[in-house]
């Protein structure tokens, strides 16, 4: 074969399909990531994306905490570290902990980059083709991404206003075992759920875990959003009942600044070791220089006042949106009403599709994300996801206004009878 025939062939996309692994050939960009290119232009009023709002974090203060650093302590933080993460970091991660009821010691810690790694690292040492992982339904998508590139089937369980229901995880696990399949563990978000913005009560927290004891599955508890409770704490973490069976997920992603992409796993001493080792192969070690800038920021900064303006800034953007939702949509929808977070779920009438009134929402100016962009099978086609936590309360009432106007359109056109084609 010539050079030149070997050239084409190698940029032909059938060509290189058969080159990709299977587990390559089936990834997917995310409905989220694919809205970012029209969500980001400054005319639309994008209710889509989770970024967080850094308007109350003072940038000089950051700035001064970057340059001690350096003056001080360059030589370190530009240097590579422990693969398992700063010492003092992962005590100081413990401090944090603390604030859910969390006892833990920093050596059970894996610092990650954000944790989103920790995610998969997690699914890369537990799941093989073909392994069953349960959700909440809706779920994470960044969680769904993960999970569908090991190859794992996911079983979602379903959720009501107070989160995962445990009659019915008892019924998924029932149900998947009498098929024959393989559990390897449930994941969750209990405080201010993503997508759903739900708090799981501490009595469905202690009755979940039971169940996983017995049923000897691993619980993997993502909890970004717990200190982010706007009129009260949220319950004590699931891993503050359950240090064994419990692998639990942090990120200063939502307290500090998602940009320095700082995470941890917190896990049983059992599983140290191996997540280690995959962090290694991953990344070599996480960055020095973000993990020391988060150190010094927790050693020298009121950091709990400023996860306190944090929360001052996310509820009143909630109430501009929750009261914007009650003027503008119709009466024949729903929406959750989170107690903190970033995310408010909408119902619409069934015979509404959210992805294909997308492109409507667009040319009136306001983004938001598909309902099934959180379930792994195509479901939640008459839900939405809306985020209030970056644009301004003006700009949230803007945008609410301007989708409730679509909806209402679309509502009318599907009961009238008329069809929208793709």
């Amino acid at each position: 074969m010539s050079s030149h025939v070997a050239r084409h062939q190698t940029g032909d996309p059938q060509f290189l399909e058969q080159r990709f692994a299977s587990r390559a050939a089936g990834m997917q960009p995310s409905e989220i990531r694919s809205l970012f290119a029209v969500a980001s232009r400054p005319e639309i009023v994008s209710l889509a994306g989770g970024m967080p709002n850094l308007s109350a974090l003072p940038m000089e203060m950051m700035a001064s905490v970057v340059h001690n650093l350096i003056m001080t302590n360059g030589a370190e933080a530009l240097q590579y570290g422990s693969g398992q993460g700063h010492p003092k970091l992962r005590e100081q991660i413990c401090d944090v902990m603390a604030l859910e009821g969390i006892r833990a010691n920093p050596d059970d810690i894996i610092v990650t980059t954000g944790s989103q790694q920790a995610l998969d690292l997690i699914s890369r040492i537990f799941i093989d083709p073909g392994d069953v992982v349960l959700v909440e339904a809706p779920s994470y998508v960044g969680a769904l991404g993960t999970f569908h590139q090991y190859e794992a089937q996911v079983v979602h369980v379903s959720m009501d206003d107070q989160g995962l229901i445990p009659e019915a995880l008892q019924q998924a696990i029932s149900s998947v075992r009498n098929s024959g399949r393989k559990i390897k563990f449930l994941y969750l978000i209990p405080n201010y759920q993503n997508p759903t913005g739900v708090l799981l009560p501490a009595d469905r927290r202690t009755e979940i875990l039971e169940i996983c004891r017995n049923e000897e599955i691993f619980v993997v508890e993502d909890n970004p959003y717990g200190l982010l409770g706007f009129d009260k704490a949220s319950p004590n973490a699931m891993r503050a009942e359950d240090s064994e069976n419990v692998i639990y997920l942090g990120s200063f992603s939502k307290t500090i600044a998602a940009g320095l992409r700082v995470g941890w796993a917190l896990v049983p001493p059992s599983l140290k070791e191996k997540l280690v080792i995959a962090s290694e192969s991953s990344i070599l070690c996480p960055s020095n220089f973000t993990q020391l800038t988060i150190s010094n920021y927790l050693a020298n900064q009121p950091w709990r006042d400023q996860i306190s303006s944090f929360c001052e800034l996310y509820k009143v953007r909630r109430d501009a949106m929750l009261e914007s939702l009650e003027q503008y949509f119709p009466a024949s929808s729903t929406w959750t009403k989170p107690g903190g977070g970033f995310y408010v779920w909408v119902n619409l009438p069934p015979e509404i599709d959210t992805k294909l009134m997308m492109p409507k929402a667009i040319v009136a100016k306001v983004a938001y994300v598909p309902g099934t962009a959180f379930y792994a099978d195509g479901f939640g086609s008459w839900a939405m996801r809306l985020s209030y936590c970056h644009p301004t309360p003006e700009r949230i009432r803007e945008g609410v206004k301007a989708l409730g106007h679509v909806v209402d359109q679309e509502i009318e056109r599907r009961r009238s009878g008329f069809q929208i084609t793709e």
